[in-house]
């Protein structure tokens, strides 16, 4: 098939949707889109049975709402197109109110107390901004999720309100510019990185299977210290898998652009096209499902925790954000001469107001049990939240603040000592792989998000925070009798009572961490710590005046973070107690037992057996530290889960089941060490890391 062909042919998109509507309901359609309208349920009925047909024709019998709950992964009920006819047959048929809404079961999802289980009426509410796909033989029509009284229930409903939000206030600031925009648009590129390992190691750890990382497993002689993964040339079995994936991707319209080894062995990254928020968050969350299914196929397990092994780099999944308007044009595009570009300074100001009043947000977006493993661990952002600029964009800004004219470095030629080699333009700013959100060029890339999350949180907080910023802006502008001194008079406030967030170094040194505690600003270092800022009075005033978020809908997320926080560690814990007591302890005591019986052997006919005694005594002490490991995280287990699912809780296990869970690592992992691998009860970290060929 050409890839003209391949492309979006999954994809209910505007080619088929232009090839199989009335031109007026197409029109009508477009024009509900950009301008947030609703449609007629005449025109939906329209819309549903050309959907149904072209779905039809491609072998589907069933359609299902397809929506994001606040499980972290999708949801979906799959019915049927069959309605009887009166003649006893049937016939396949979708209406317009079918297409608009759904009604599944709101009780089992989590709500944080917004539905009751006797509560259970939900609904589903077609976004015709993301475009229906068919996946495993089924039409997906993307959806909202709400309960019967209207609360959101799930990840889109927020963005959608946030893109709104950034929307209107920025519309209000591009026109006080003279700009003719009609809709300003957020677009993102996430870069998902992952692990692949054989599907047979991956079932004999009952710690990956559960948990989706290991809780055991001393260093491999080699990782990552020579630094020949990364870039490296793929294995084969792995580029069969890219290549699948690829297509597959292609099929439902996900632009699949880059792909390469990443730093640790068995990880890799997969990056896209840039689109729409909305839509890049939809398709994020499917490519991650058929990345597992594809791996499948091909006798791997893809692995999307932020952390699945000690010692090696964790996968991010870096979230590369811009806004744009209506007629292409980027707003964080610096132009030749930035110092000049009144509208690019006014906007990276807000940017940096926005981050640096809003910096728990931000770290609150990303916060879970596994970036917690990620963050700081010298391979990702620290915990502290803080901007690059670069040192061009820097001084200007600088400068403004100063009330200085700018000393503009001269531009040159970057030569690279090979003459056939041509020259480039050098860039306005480094790339600072260290910054948790650097500007790099004509975006800012936030890198601090973990590879399993979805991008829908983490941009819901950028969109509201720039419109507040953007309304505080044009607040004060619209007021102003001097336009042009007044963006003066902001970006010097900014820089002074927000320049602090700004910070061009290197964010793994230690330096650092001082230095951004003497700027005072905000370290985090666990979930627990920073979700219970979620509901401060500034964050609860920020969400309800811009329409993201009632208090209701805020309290029930914090409650639900907390809960899957301390559900999760729970997991972790009992999988580490169950794995320790009936397959490591048994293990090094067949061991020490078998080396015990050889020392016997050996005095009973005069040899000498000085070396096996010691290694049972060795073993005789990691045994005994692992068994009072085990009732030491037995202890904080019961005690953290008596306290329950909440902050008590939470505080519970980071304080005491988290270290606990540490300590009995390290007697195993040195036990590891001291056992003979043909009595080891599973694969060690070498044969996992390195199991695809």
């Amino acid at each position: 098939m050409m890839m003209s062909d391949l492309y979006g042919s999954m994809v209910f998109d505007d080619r088929a949707m232009a090839k199989r509507l009335p031109r007026e309901t197409y029109r009508e359609l477009r024009h509900c889109c950009e301008n947030d309208l609703p449609l007629s349920l005449d025109t939906a009925n329209v819309i549903a049975n050309a959907m149904k047909d072209w779905a039809v024709e491609k072998g589907v019998t069933h359609f299902t709402h397809w929506f994001q709950p606040l499980t972290g992964i999708t949801a979906e009920k799959h019915d049927s197109f069959i309605a009887p006819t009166n003649s006893g047959g049937v016939i396949m048929e979708l209406s317009g109110k079918e297409l608009i809404k759904g009604e599944p079961d709101a009780s089992s999802f989590p709500s944080g107390g917004l539905r009751s289980t006797f509560e259970a009426r939900g609904y589903t509410a077609w976004d015709p901004t993301s475009y229906a796909f068919i996946k495993d033989g089924i039409l997906c029509i993307p959806t909202a999720f709400c309960s019967y009284n209207g609360d959101a229930l799930d990840k889109k409903t927020p963005l959608l309100r946030s893109m709104e939000a950034l929307n209107r206030q920025g519309l209000r600031l591009l026109h006080l510019f003279g700009r003719k925009t009609e809709r300003l648009n957020m677009t993102v590129g996430p870069e998902q990185e992952y692990f692949l390992i054989e599907q047979s190691v991956f079932e004999k750890r009952k710690d990956l299977f559960y948990t989706g990382r290991t809780l055991f497993g001393a260093r491999p002689p080699k990782g990552q210290e020579l630094d020949d993964h990364y870039f490296g040339a793929i294995k084969p079995k792995v580029v069969k898998f890219m290549k699948e994936l690829d297509e597959e991707l292609w099929k439902v319209g996900i632009l699949a652009k880059t792909k390469h080894n990443e730093v640790a062995p068995g990880q890799h990254e997969f990056a896209p096209i840039y689109t729409t928020v909305n839509v890049a968050s939809d398709q994020n969350q499917l490519t991650m499902e058929i990345m597992k299914k594809v791996a499948a196929k091909h006798g791997m397990t893809c692995l999307l925790h932020e952390k699945p092994f000690d010692g090696v780099n964790g996968s991010g999944k870096h979230n590369n954000w811009s806004l744009c308007t209506n007629f292409g044009h980027n707003l964080f595009e610096p132009g030749k001469s930035p110092q000049d570009n009144a509208q690019f300074l006014l906007i990276v100001a807000a940017v940096i107001a926005a981050v640096d009043e809003h910096q728990d947000l931000l770290r609150i977006s990303v916060a879970s049990a596994g970036n917690d493993h990620r963050l700081g661990a010298n391979e990702a952002p620290p915990a502290i939240v803080s901007m690059y600029l670069g040192d061009e964009i820097t001084g200007i800004l600088q400068a403004i603040a100063d009330g200085r004219e700018y000393s503009r470095r001269a531009k040159c030629d970057v030569k690279i000592g090979v003459h056939v080699l041509p020259k480039f333009a050098m860039d306005s700013a480094d790339r600072n792989r260290t910054s948790p959100f650097a500007f790099t060029g004509n975006k800012f890339e936030f890198r601090m998000p973990g590879s399993s999350q979805s991008i829908a949180s983490v941009n819901f907080v950028l969109n509201t925070i720039m419109a507040e910023q953007f309304q505080k802006f044009a607040d004060e502008l619209e007021k102003a009798d001097d336009f042009n001194a007044c963006i003066t008079n902001i970006i010097k406030r900014v820089m002074h009572e927000h320049g602090k967030i700004i910070f061009n170094g290197n964010n793994y040194s230690e330096e650092w961490v001082e230095e951004a505690k003497r700027r005072g600003l905000l370290n985090l270092p666990s979930t627990i710590d920073a979700l219970p800022l979620l509901t401060s009075p500034k964050n609860i005033e920020l969400f309800t005046s811009q329409g993201v978020f009632t208090e209701a809908e805020l309290r029930s997320r914090q409650e639900i973070y907390i809960e899957n926080y301390c559900r999760m560690l729970h997991i972790e814990a009992m999988t580490m107690i169950d794995m320790a007591k009936m397959e490591i302890i048994p293990a090094a005591i067949n061991y020490k037992g078998d080396v015990a019986k050889a020392a016997k052997n050996a005095a009973a006919i005069h040899l000498p057996a000085d070396d096996e005694c010691e290694i049972v005594k060795d073993l005789a002490a990691l045994i005994h530290n692992a068994r009072q490991g085990v009732q030491t995280l037995e202890k904080a287990v019961e005690k953290a889960h008596k306290l329950g699912d909440n902050r008590l809780g939470g505080e519970c296990y980071r304080d005491e089941v988290i270290p606990a869970m540490a300590a009995l690592r390290k007697t195993c992992d040195e036990m590891e060490l001291n056992v003979a691998k043909s009595y080891w009860p599973m694969p060690t970290y070498g044969d996992v890391l390195f199991s695809v060929h």
